[in-house]
């Protein structure tokens, strides 16, 4: 089986950096998008296989994106992450799969995608 792909969508591009070299240093294929809107025409291209969501972009945030991806791909995992510790209340009604905080540590964000994945394939 081929390497999985990770769609990374942040506005800032020091994260997506960070994210893609973390990332493809643990075998995925990164793919960007700058904002909701991106992440939409990107989703329609190709299918990743977990989508890196951040909340609050320019252009269209997080919380406008989500239905709509999920629309379109009800099966891809979404991870919110956020430097926004105020959502997590709220995250178990926005059909998210998991929260992660942002942080210069990307053990959690890898665990939580490790094990969305693997539930996932089975």
């Amino acid at each position: 089986m081929g390497k999985k792909t990770i769609l990374v969508v942040d506005d800032e591009e020091d994260v997506r950096l960070l994210c893609h070299e973390v990332l493809s240093e643990e075998g995925y294929r990164v793919i960007e998008a700058q904002d909701g809107r991106d992440a939409i025409e990107t989703i329609e291209q190709q299918t990743p296989d977990l989508v890196i969501l951040d909340i609050q972009m320019a252009r269209m945030d997080g919380m406008e994106a989500l239905p709509i991806i999920l629309r379109k791909e009800r099966n891809i995992p979404v991870i919110l992450y956020t430097g926004h510790k105020q959502y997590q209340e709220e995250f178990m009604s926005w059909a998210a799969d998991a929260y992660v905080v942002k942080s210069s540590d990307f053990t959690e964000l890898k665990g939580k995608i490790q094990e969305l994945l693997s539930e996932r394939s089975q």
